[in-house]
């Protein structure tokens, strides 16, 4: 399916979702101090429904930048064990941006 030249995607299936619903929270992390760093990329915890274009106009919008590229990863959520209980953690989504060069700075990191 591609994508309109305007960027707002029909979706098929799933929730419409507002930008402060995209965006959960920032990764801070060792690796991901890096990448701010050295690689101007970003790691986020974003909602497991949003799309690679979803979440840029979303970052776009609620920090002022300008993305060059999102990258995603689903990952697994963790077995738990606490004595004789078994659980498990929900599963969840990461995207790491990349910003243009003449961009500014994200100030959360």
């Amino acid at each position: 399916m591609s994508v309109p030249r305007n960027r707002k995607r029909i979706r098929e299936g799933g929730p419409v979702l507002e930008p402060h619903q995209v965006v959960i929270r920032p990764l801070i992390t060792e690796k991901g101090t890096h990448q701010t760093t050295h690689k101007n990329a970003y790691p986020f915890e974003v909602n497991p429904w949003a799309t690679k274009d979803e979440i840029k106009i979303a970052v776009e919008g609620l920090f002022n930048v300008q993305v060059d590229k999102v990258r995603t990863q689903n990952r697994l959520g963790k077995n738990k064990r606490y004595k004789s209980r078994v659980g498990r953690l929900s599963n969840w989504k990461k995207a790491i941006i990349t910003l243009k060069p003449e961009s500014p700075k994200i100030e959360l990191f």
